[in-house]
């Protein structure tokens, strides 16, 4: 039985609405990050498919987490096939975030109860999502479409959930405008870990800060 259920995954983001989207190759690496996280005040964290260790990597990863950060659902990123999200799910991913929307990976979710997060850069791949069963869909990327195109979609749509990732930046006026927007949540890469942010103490201290700037739009969605 998975870790953590849908509808606790969706709390999860939508009040800890920071989702780190992270690689490395090295698991005692991505374990200190993970940690500084945690402790910064993060409940959700995408590790990414994106290298020959990954699988690896996201094993020892998982056995850590469950362990050392026991409020946190760790989930796999960047999955295109039903093969992987197999493998990764197994390994432990508590939920599943694609680049694209495969409903094939969608399927595999669904038999294994894992929540399932597809992509889309358009309002009709992101409502196809949802007809496959998404409840939380990501917008990527977002630096092309911008806090402006979610205000206009959430017009017709504004039960739409949303997780915008790429271009995302580690500061109050990034992250104040896509929440203005109507996003649910952010998902923050390569911004978040860039310069010192790969030291843990300094990722720790960044993590809270931003903690803080979302705090009143997770006031305001309750």
């Amino acid at each position: 039985m998975p870790a953590f259920s849908s509808d606790t995954i969706l709390d999860l983001v939508t009040n800890h609405p920071i989702v780190p989207v992270f690689y490395h190759a090295d698991a005692a690496h991505a374990q200190s990050i993970v940690q500084a996280c945690y402790d910064g005040g993060l409940r959700v964290f995408e590790f990414t498919n994106r290298g020959d260790r990954a699988l690896p990597v996201f094993t020892q990863l998982a056995g850590y987490v469950a362990k050392n950060c026991p409020d946190m659902a760790l989930g796999i990123g960047t999955i295109l096939t039903p093969e992987d999200a197999t493998k990764f799910i197994e390994a432990g991913a508590a939920f599943v975030v694609q680049p694209v929307t495969t409903a094939a990976v969608g399927d595999v979710c669904r038999e294994k109860g894992v929540p399932w997060m597809p992509a889309g850069s358009t309002l009709n791949e992101i409502y196809q999502a949802t007809l496959l069963g998404a409840r939380l869909v990501k917008v990527f990327p977002g630096n092309v479409v911008g806090p402006d195109f979610i205000k206009a979609i959430k017009g017709p749509m504004p039960w739409l959930q949303l997780m915008v990732t790429g271009g995302v930046e580690p500061t109050y006026e990034s992250i104040n405008a896509w929440f203005k927007a109507g996003v649910t949540a952010v998902g923050m890469g390569s911004q978040l870990f860039a310069g010192d942010g790969a030291n843990p103490d300094v990722l720790r201290e960044r993590v809270d800060s931003l903690v803080q700037i979302v705090r009143p739009f997770i006031s305001k969605a309750k």
